[in-house]
């Protein structure tokens, strides 16, 4: 077989793959399956996906159609080729504002595509909360709803247009049909004439017509995704006089890939709402209640119905990006729902929301009542769409599981539904988790199971059968807008009853007769509970690490805490900061969540004593920076930068430490040695032929600039004249231990020197005590054990000085803030306690001064009056463990300051990783995402800003201009007052 996909290899102008790195990642999407694919492409046109049609059809293969992979019921899993149409059909094609019409391929992120569609007024409604990667083949292909379904529906109603390759290889383009040409189209011996004859004889048969009528869901609920919809073709001429138009296109939507494969989308799409927005968010004590809670609210016509149960809520409490977002919750909640209204002026959209408020009240429903207007309403939708990605922090190996979260139900019959549905979990001895689109009939229902189990195995499919008997019972959906896939499709027959589901069956076999279209999914689909991403009852190998993962139940657990929702696939419009090699390249091998797959394939299933020791484990972790951004913006909280550095620890100690990586690595210890003698150390570093040589010994870009060494570090000039300037500890306003990091101390002395003399200006007593380096370029290096032994050596210095009114503050992000992050899970148990305590207590400069100018104990008019404008690039670590805002809060505090934030997510520096020869390109396609173009763009009085040294760094390469450290700022500040020392 390997011949044959090298020669299909050669064929495509794409990409394909078949090696097990690839195969290994995308053998899971977001469901609870996972089946080894043969191999994975990446086509870039019409023209690859044919010849990926003929080959599956020569050679009896298979295709998975897959866009972000968010899919919950298994469509994106399979034996075949995975045909990955995200990296390069990706493309707007054209936008009509006349007709409200827009054309586009399969892999445009729907959010995307919004911001394209603004400018003009308008916007594609149907909302996921996946709305920030999800695309629109995908949409399509799962017939996607989201929040603004009781609004906009669902993608199936936007969809005007499909052109499509089918299982001969023929194009087709779809599109509504008058009865008359509906009969042309079925003359001629063309597989496109065929389906137009076949579904003609389907739905003009009055047998089939009454079995359809009867058998599929109410037709009252908009929300349905059951099989194919032959139920909805059966509304349109020729079959219902006065219907709608026929279109194929109502068929293909919610057919997840299984009759053809889309090669082009034109949709409808809508005005731009009203303007202003607000959120009422109820909170309830049970969640009757708040069933009953939700009929009330629909008759006020909200523009979106959300409910969040309290185990879900809870959840977002560990979240470090989530927990912020909880800032409306009042009490302890059993749910909560969220409301939105809009109107033309924030007054019209308020009022909506207090005639519901009081609507509620005469009801006595709920018991707090928080409004939220725009934009501050943004950071609610952000908290209830992390909803499903939070449940994957659930204590324990039991975790909400996928399988019964896509009933929907008539809006009236909700609360008895879900009355009926507690009782039959209750039988189970189970109880749910309740999320999502309350308004629309449709709760995300969750069993909480344990599926490295064989009971639990066996339970999920028993909840599972039992749950769509209970649907069936109600003449509900099974699929409200998630799709049949692996997981529901086994009940069909028991859904649209057994004449339906055989109409079904011949449709899939005249439209893909040698089952080339994501074979087992919707019809023929083998048990619901075969195929699990986990093997019963296995044994797992005790895997020891440096790093403490004992929080997640260790590093497998760590890994296995990915739970597929894709929120590293975001792009730069989308804001944050992870997963930046992703952003760079749009390949799923540079995603957090590829990491973790792969982590958890090998540590799963490797038969090697050490599991790390893997090629494609190096390979799949090689372009991660470790910028943190996935251990606070993962809804899951994967961390992969402490993965990743664990990774490497063991792996070198199979493979051995690299010259390279040893020297980034001990670089303290390096620029020890050359600061003795700065001058020719700069020298060396700086001329044509020895650094050129210097370099290529390093792996290191040619192009890049080498640190220089300033000729007097921080802590001799502190030793020197620092100390002296400390006012008298009995006036000094307190004192502050200053971490003297091995970057500032080294290569940025002249910024230490700054921060002291401004906080000795203002009244502070600074004091320098002797310690190690901080160990980042060891922990960043896999060089865990001498990382250990300097967090230990740190925690036993600071811990007896650093408290709450003498803090620790640190200069440089990743170094002081590896106190709160690395430090209490690398030093021993006993003292780790005693290290969580110093992390609190131990403070980026900007958030002491930040406390210090809150407090009133730094006042304005100490600073100049000058007019400024500060442009702020944030550094990854601070981002993902603490806050920007406060650097941009200390920087624009002089009183005619003001300063922006560069909507950038990680620089590309990352450390060491910037100036590698092989990463460099990479790390300069980061830079040019956001970063770059806002400096180049920015007047040339504007002051550049930046924390980290990485960053300054990555500025001054990638634009030439020189960005300052915040505290730089402020102390120019204060010396054009004169009152520098």
């Amino acid at each position: 077989m390997h011949t044959l996909l090298r020669a299909l290899q050669r064929r495509l102008e794409g990409e394909l793959h078949f090696d097990a790195l690839h195969r290994h990642i995308y053998a899971t999407d977001a469901s609870i399956f996972r089946e080894m694919p043969l191999a994975v492409a990446f086509p870039k046109h019409k023209a690859d996906l044919r010849a990926l049609v003929q080959f599956a059809a020569e050679h009896g293969l298979s295709l998975i159609p897959r866009a972000a992979g968010t899919s919950l019921a298994g469509q994106c899993v399979g034996s075949g080729i995975v045909v990955d149409v995200s990296k390069y059909m990706n493309k707007i094609l054209e936008i009509n504002p006349e007709a409200r019409q827009v054309r586009l391929q399969p892999g445009v992120i729907r959010d995307e595509l919004n911001l394209a569609l603004q400018p003009y007024g308008l916007f594609f409604g149907p909302s996921t909360s996946t709305a920030n990667r999800c695309m629109l083949g995908g949409m399509v292909g799962n017939n996607s709803c989201g929040v603004t379904s009781i609004v906009y529906g669902a993608t199936r109603d936007h969809v005007l247009e499909l052109e499509v390759l089918l299982s001969d290889g023929a194009e087709a383009r779809f599109k509504p049909l008058s009865t008359a040409e509906f009969v042309k189209k079925q003359r001629g011996d063309t597989l496109e004439a065929q389906l137009y004859r076949q579904i003609h004889a389907i739905l003009s048969d009055p047998d089939n017509q009454a079995e359809i009528r009867r058998e599929f869901p109410k037709p009252a609920i908009q929300r349905r995704n059951t099989g194919y919809a032959i139920d909805l073709l059966l509304q349109s001429e020729p079959f219902a006089p006065g219907g709608s138009n026929f279109n194929f296109c109502n068929l293909l939507a919610g057919s997840e890939g299984t009759l053809a494969f889309t090669t082009e989308i034109t949709l409808n799409v809508s005005p731009l709402p009203d303007p202003h927005d607000v959120v009422v968010c109820p909170h309830f004590n049970d969640m009757a209640e708040c069933l009953d809670a939700v009929l009330v609210a629909m008759e006020h016509q909200p523009s979106a119905c959300e409910l969040m149960d309290k185990l879900i809520l809870d959840c977002t409490k560990a979240n470090l990006e989530q927990s912020k977002n909880r800032f409306f919750i009042e009490g302890d909640p059993a749910a909560v729902l969220m409301i939105e209204f809009r109107g033309k002026t924030p007054e019209e959209a308020r009022a909506k929301a207090d005639a519901l408020i009081q609507h509620l009240k005469n009801r006595g429903y709920g018991y707090a009542y928080p409004i939220t207007p725009g934009p501050k309403s943004k950071r609610v939708w952000e908290l209830r769409n992390a909803g499903l990605g939070v449940l994957s922090n659930m204590a324990g190996a039991a975790k909400g599981v996928p399988c019964i979260e896509d009933t929907a139900v008539e809006l009236a019959d909700l609360p008895a539904y879900i009355r009926d549905f507690e009782k039959m979990m209750a039988g189970f001895d189970q109880k749910s988790v309740y999320y999502a689109h309350a308004g629309a009939g449709e709760l995300h229902l969750r069993p909480i199971l344990n599926l490295k189990t064989a009971r639990d195995q066996q339970r999920l499919r028993e909840i599972a059968e039992a749950s769509a008997r209970l649907v069936k019972r109600y003449g509900g959906s099974l699929s409200g807008e998630h799709g049949d896939g692996r997981v529901r499709a086994e009940f069909i027959p028991l859904m649209i009853g057994e004449q339906n589901y055989d109409l079904l069956r011949q449709i899939k076999q005249t439209w893909d007769p040698k089952g080339i279209f994501n074979p087992g999914k919707i019809v023929d689909a083998p048990p619901m509970n075969q195929a699990l991403r986990y093997q019963p009852d296995q044994k797992e190998k005790p895997i020891d690490t440096v790093f403490d993962f004992s929080e997640a139940g260790g590093i497998l657990r760590a890994a296995e805490k990915c739970n597929g929702s894709g929120d590293c696939r975001r792009l730069d419009f989308a804001g944050g900061t992870m997963c930046p090699s992703y952003r760079a390249t749009r390949d799923e091998k540079d995603s957090t969540r590829a990491r973790a797959n792969a982590l958890r394939e090998f540590l799963t299933h490797s038969e090697k004593h050490n599991p790390f020791d893997e090629d494609a484990l190096h390979e799949v972790m090689d372009l991660c920076l470790s910028c943190k951004g996935c251990a606070s913006e993962c809804p899951s909280n994967v961390d992969m930068s402490a993965m990743k550095a664990e990774f490497l620890h063991h792996y070198h100690r199979s493979r051995g430490i690299p010259f390279r990586t040893r020297f980034f690595g001990r670089i303290a210890d390096i620029n020890a040695l050359a600061a003795r003698l700065p001058r020719l150390s700069n020298f060396l570093l700086a001329h044509p032929l020895s650094g050129g040589w210097i370099k290529r010994a390093l792996g290191v870009a040619q192009q890049r600039r080498l640190p220089a060494l300033q000729t007097e570090t921080l802590r001799r000039w502190f030793e020197r004249a620092g100390s002296k300037l400390n006012p008298p500890r009995e006036q000094a306003i307190t004192t502050v231990y200053l971490f003297c990091d091995e970057f500032t101390n080294y290569n940025d002395a002249p910024i230490g020197i700054k921060t002291v003399k401004l906080l000795t200006s203002l009244g502070y007593r600074v004091e320098m005590p002797a310690h190690p380096e901080s160990g980042r370029a060891a922990i960043s290096k896999g060089l865990l054990h001498h990382a250990r032994a300097l967090a230990i050596q740190q925690v036993r210095i600071f811990e007896p000085l650093a408290s709450e009114k003498t803090p620790l503050v640190g200069i440089e992000p990743s170094a002081i803030l590896s106190f709160r992050d690395e430090y209490p899970r690398l030093v021993p148990e006993a003292e780790r306690e005693t290290a969580k305590t110093l992390g609190k207590n131990a403070l980026l400069l900007e958030e002491f001064l930040f406390q210090e100018m809150q407090a009133g104990r730094i006042r304005k008019d100490r600073f100049s009056k000058e007019k400024r404008r500060v442009l702020l690039h944030g550094h990854c670590h601070q981002k993902a463990l603490a806050t920007v805002d406060v650097s941009a809060w200390v920087a624009g505090f002089p009183e005619n300051y003001t300063v922006e934030l560069i909507p950038s997510g990680c620089c590309g520096m990352a450390g060491s990783f910037g100036y590698e020869t092989e990463h460099y390109e990479i790390s300069m396609k980061i830079g040019e995402l956001v970063l770059f173009p806002a400096v180049r763009n920015a007047p040339a009085d504007t002051l550049l800003a930046a924390s980290g040294t990485s960053c300054r760094c990555q500025i001054a390469d990638g634009t030439g201009r020189k960005a300052k450290h915040p505290v730089e700022i402020l102390f120019e500040a204060l010396a054009e007052k004169g009152l520098r020392k």
